[in-house]
């Protein structure tokens, strides 16, 4: 690749752009001080285990919602795929922990094994298509992943699988085991954050922004050397162990995995909470995810009221404002100045 500098642009807030820059202790002490309090949340709000169950429900759809966003924010393309990985990281992590006793750690290799695979011979079957012929491919291969854990006997049919064990992790003096979602939250809060530090360094890495790159303007990568058919495959292939992250996750903090996972409804949630905050946004997945599922959990109008009103939003903020709420704030200050 030539020579070429590029200077990450910081999300909204961060200190750089549009203002001055945030003092050096501010900056330093700006993450730690938010990890902290993410963490404080639940107990700051009761600390009830109707809380826990949505905070806990909230890191695992982020995490959910962070692997399509590499795809939709990096590469530019709608994947209606994404939720054959978070399927199939819960799905592997059943078989394993149910059919054959394996515990959590190796259960999640498994899934990460499983769902990688699975991308590479997706992102290889899709390197040549683009927008909607792309999203077509990649929806066929869910509705392909539906009806094969549908009808196999072996993953449950339609009943699914239950008797998922509980998550128990080696800790010093023994383990850790998680009976509620109370003791379930420092896990999945730990993984959330270990996500948005990925994110975050793949936000800065030659990779990110080789891709942004590419998807901007292919022509100009191809000419100054980037492989631009590579890395998507590598960005795509990279985005399928974060949905099968929290597909490991969901399958322990459910305790059974169903043929549900491949449905519209999580292939809604992971676009709307993306689409939704703004795109390219740090902590944009996280607040999607936030907003919808407090309104799912915490002020529910039902089921299918509440699959209306995910389709709704999702469908009102890409007609109304396609840049999100970062992007009707934008409008709206630039209007008060």
């Amino acid at each position: 690749m030539s020579e070429l500098q590029v200077t990450p642009q910081r999300a909204p807030g961060g200190g750089e752009k549009g203002g001055r820059a945030l003092p050096t202790a501010v900056r330093v002490l700006r993450w730690p001080a938010l990890i902290v309090l993410g963490y404080l949340v639940p107990v700051l709000l009761g600390g009830s285990d109707r809380i826990y169950a949505a905070v806990v429900l909230i890191a695992i759809f982020a995490i959910m919602s962070y692997g399509i966003d590499v795809v939709l924010s990096y590469l530019g393309e709608v994947s209606l795929g994404h939720t054959l990985f978070w399927a199939g990281g819960a799905y592997a992590t059943a078989v394993v922990a149910v059919k054959y006793g394996w515990g959590p750690l190796t259960s999640l290799a498994a899934a990460i094994g499983v769902v990688t695979a699975l991308a590479v011979v997706l992102g290889l079957a899709t390197i040549r298509t683009r927008e909607f012929v792309f999203s077509l491919v990649t929806y066929a291969a869910a509705v392909i992943g539906l009806t094969v854990v549908s009808n196999s006997d072996f993953l449950g049919g339609t009943d699914g699988l239950v008797g998922v064990p509980l998550l128990a992790l080696p800790a010093v003096g023994g383990q850790y085991v998680a009976r509620t979602n109370a003791e379930m939250w420092p896990i999945a809060f730990g993984l959330l954050v270990l996500v948005v530090a990925l994110i975050a360094r793949f936000r800065r890495s030659r990779l990110g922004v080789t891709a942004l790159m590419a998807q901007m303007n292919p022509q100009l990568a191809t000419t100054l050397g980037v492989d631009v058919r590579r890395t998507r495959v590598l960005v795509f292939v990279l985005s399928a162990p974060i949905a099968g992250l929290a597909g490991w996750l969901y399958a322990y903090q459910r305790s059974y995995v169903s043929p549900d996972l491949l449905s519209a409804h999580f292939l809604l949630f992971m676009l709307a909470a993306v689409i939704l905050p703004g795109r390219r946004l740090l902590l944009g997945p996280l607040v999607g995810a936030a907003i919808l599922t407090t309104q799912q959990e915490l002020f529910s109008f039902g089921g299918d009221a509440d699959k209306i009103v995910l389709g709704g939003v999702l469908a009102a903020i890409l007609l109304l404002s396609p840049n999100g709420l970062v992007g009707i704030w934008h409008t709206i200050t630039r209007r008060s100045g």
